[in-house]
């Protein structure tokens, strides 16, 4: 039996790289599914890299639709996701991105898209908050829905690197006595479901072994629930460094975030405070847990791992 396309766009980034990196390295995956990665720069390392394990590699960009037609030819079933911009227009540019590829996809005959999600906080908050790049996936996940072609969804949880990068860096703390502090507008006890992004794949996977069973679901890709409290423990525990958790008021918050984008992050953390990331009461599983393939990296086995800057 012949094996069936899929395609992976943003094939060199944390989560596109990681589906087809365990596409490619699993003996079961690799006997279903060839894999062609798709990169704006097919010379980089990383698609070299993957090209050495077998994948076929084209160039391609969300913001060329022509670009679409080469890398869709053939396809079975397409990996894709959309950035968020940090230039104010992540709705437009986002939605844009995403027809494209869609009409492209149903154009060359696929037949299955897996794409990814994020709480619609306009709908769960009945019109109270409005986080631009969590509603725009949202909309593009309904606007997938209504499309001739089989869909399944994953809603990825916080990213463990968001504590290594200008996110949510350690700072150092307003005491001045040489500790640092993890700081947001949540409380020390709100609970966060945290995912290493370059495992991505393992919650990918079970969707490509079984896509009838996954056909119009949402997995929610998460490792595990922290606080804060005991995310900054934990970091400070594997660091060695004094890191404690604190929240913030809303006004020096916004001063850390990007100008455009700044009303967004704070809408996103207030979600997170008020709501909770996947709207679950306390002490709640994920209806997912143990769905991934393989074991995920826990956040004292990401941070062993991570580089941290500590200023």
């Amino acid at each position: 039996m012949s094996k069936k396309l899929l395609v992976v766009f943003g094939a060199t980034g944390q989560q596109g790289g990681s589906v087809a990196n365990v596409v490619l390295s699993d003996p079961l995956l690799s006997s279903q599914y060839s894999v062609r990665a798709i990169s704006r720069s097919t010379t980089s390392p990383k698609a070299q890299d993957l090209a050495t394990k077998g994948a076929e590699l084209i160039s391609a960009d969300l913001n060329d639709p022509l670009s679409l037609k080469a890398a869709l030819e053939n396809a079975h079933t397409v990996f894709a996701m959309t950035s968020t911009t940090l230039t104010g227009d992540t709705h437009e540019v986002e939605t844009a991105q995403a027809k494209a590829l869609c009409t492209a996809a149903i154009a060359a005959g696929a037949q299955y898209i897996i794409w990814q999600t994020l709480p619609p906080v306009m709908a769960i908050s009945d019109g109270k908050l409005s986080v631009n790049h969590f509603d725009t996936k949202a909309d593009i996940e309904q606007y997938i829905r209504s499309l001739p072609i089989k869909s399944a969804f994953y809603c990825p949880a916080y990213f463990m690197q968001n504590f290594t990068n200008q996110l949510m860096p350690p700072r150092p703390s307003p005491a001045n006595d040489g500790s640092y502090v993890f700081a947001s507008l949540c409380n020390p006890d709100t609970r966060m479901p945290l995912i290493d992004a370059t495992e991505m794949g393992k919650w990918i996977a079970p969707i490509l072994e079984s896509p009838d069973e996954y056909e119009g679901k949402v997995l929610e890709a998460m490792e595990g629930w922290y606080t804060w409290k005991e995310i900054a423990e934990i970091v400070s525990s594997v660091t060695g460094k004094r890191v404690a958790y604190q929240q913030v008021s809303d006004e020096l918050f916004k001063e850390w975030m990007p100008p455009l984008v700044k009303d967004d992050m704070q809408g996103m953390f207030v979600f997170y405070r008020n709501y909770g990331f996947y709207s679950k009461p306390p002490g709640q599983k994920s209806e997912d847990s143990g769905k991934a393939k393989g074991k995920l990296s826990s956040l004292e086995e990401f941070c062993k791992k991570a580089e941290f800057t500590f200023p």
